[in-house]
């Protein structure tokens, strides 16, 4: 089934308050894409391409000057987008803009409590969702005292305490340091393959993308690359045209390989050590 389908959806900011510039008058120019109940997908994307545009579309944060969405098989309208809330959780960019109170179970439970869930429902919930994100020994702390990446991890948690069936991760990762990082994708992953939770990833961190079933590249309100991680790093010169670079271990290969050292076009680190073991052996 799927998860999320955009068809035909164009977007314009407007003149006033115009974050990015445009391009033809519109942020997102006849969008057709669709993604699968449980699919992991990543939209990379340099700044201003439309892929945080994409996200606050979605759940209708912004609402499409044209065209259709549908969650779920339910058109997204004035009248579903109270239920299709339900269904989608998004977290952005700085946890510190999401948090709504001071200890971490009182942040987790906010949502829950705002659609009227019973207290011990809640209580459940808040327990699912700290463990879900590796916080439960966090419960009763206080919020200002984490890390950058326990605080995203919290924001998570909170999306979680809903129970949606997507969540959307929007540059999430753009204020963590590469530690940090790690654990946010580890997480997400994690909830992909043991929740089932359907991942849209939005992200400018090639590294990331590499977790993903299916990577989506955007370029000026449009998708212009299409396919697994694998296959859209392999056409890395083309992805130099949308101010777009190879992850790390797809720069290293191409180092190797000018250096003398031939190894093959991979992206798996066990491979590669061990094709560069048998060169220098």
């Amino acid at each position: 089934m799927r998860a999320i389908e955009f068809r035909d959806v164009s977007f314009s900011y407007g003149e006033e308050g115009e974050a990015e510039p445009q391009i033809g008058g519109f942020r997102l120019n006849h969008l057709n894409f669709a993604v699968e109940e449980g699919e992991f997908v990543a939209v990379l994307g340099h700044n201003g391409s439309g892929k945080s545009t994409l996200a606050r579309l979605s759940n209708r944060l912004l609402e499409a000057d044209s065209g259709e969405i549908e969650v779920f098989g339910t058109l997204l309208t004035k009248k579903t987008v109270y239920e299709i809330r339900k269904q989608i959780g998004i977290v952005f960019q700085n946890p510190d803009n999401q948090t709504v109170a001071s200890i971490v179970e009182d942040d987790v439970a906010f949502g829950a409590e705002n659609i009227g869930l019973p207290r011990e429902e809640i209580g459940e919930r808040i327990a699912f969702a700290l463990k879900a994100v590796g916080m439960e020994a966090y419960r009763n702390a206080t919020i200002s005292r984490l890390s950058g990446g326990q605080k995203q991890r919290i924001a998570i948690a909170g999306v979680l305490a809903l129970k949606p069936r997507i969540m959307i991760l929007d540059e999430s990762t753009a204020m963590l340091d590469p530690r940090g990082r790690r654990e946010i994708i580890d997480v997400v992953e994690r909830l992909n393959r043991e929740e089932k939770i359907t991942v849209i990833l939005i992200t400018h961190f090639m590294e990331e993308a590499l977790r993903a079933d299916r990577a989506i590249v955007m370029n000026r309100g449009e998708i212009v690359m299409q396919d697994t991680p694998a296959g859209i790093f392999a056409r890395h010169e083309e992805l130099l045209t949308y101010n777009l670079t190879l992850p790390r271990i797809g720069m290293i290969v191409k180092g190797l390989n000018a250096g003398g050292i031939p190894v093959s076009d991979t992206l798996d680190i066990e491979k590669l050590a061990g094709e560069i073991a048998e060169c220098v052996s």
